[in-house]
């Protein structure tokens, strides 16, 4: 299995979020995606010095995750 993780993206977009793009990348490495979202109000905050009407944040995979297929024996 390979390693994964979650990074918070911030996004600074128009006006009623419409054309966002993204314009940082918090250092921080979350285990999950519910770790990442609890961590996004404090990682808004720490970012709202962006010169755009709305900033927004977004919850990115970072890494690679390998399936295991149907009738695959697991090892261990």
């Amino acid at each position: 299995m390979g390693s994964v993780f979650y990074v918070i993206a911030i996004l600074g977009c128009g006006d009623g979020q419409a054309d966002c793009a993204q314009q940082r990348i918090e250092t921080a490495h979350y285990a999950s995606a519910a770790q990442c979202q609890a961590a996004m109000p404090a990682a808004l905050q720490r970012n709202n010095d962006l010169d755009f009407p709305t900033i927004a944040a977004s919850c990115r995979q970072i890494g690679q995750s390998m399936a295991q297929t149907p009738g695959q024996n697991q090892r261990g």
